[in-house]
């Protein structure tokens, strides 16, 4: 299992547009709209880190979305 925090930056007026596709995409566990540097925190929950980077992939695929950073988490 990988947990993967994504922060993400949408167009400005499209944070409902994208907040209804984020909770499409397979792999998301929860979408956080959120006030600061980041309009949303995502939690992505997959098998493995192929299947994070393609969920990612995804989220930058989206015509709202200008901007990610993802961070992994690790067991200790």
């Amino acid at each position: 299992m990988v947990i993967g925090v994504t922060m993400i930056n949408v167009l400005p007026g499209y944070e409902k547009a994208a907040y209804r596709e984020l909770k499409t995409i397979e792999g998301i566990k929860d979408v956080y709209h959120v006030f600061g540097e980041y309009d949303f925190v995502v939690i992505v929950d997959v098998k493995d880190l192929s299947i994070l980077n393609a969920v990612v992939d995804r989220i930058r695929e989206s015509e709202n979305v200008t901007a990610t950073q993802t961070i992994v988490g690790a067991e200790l």
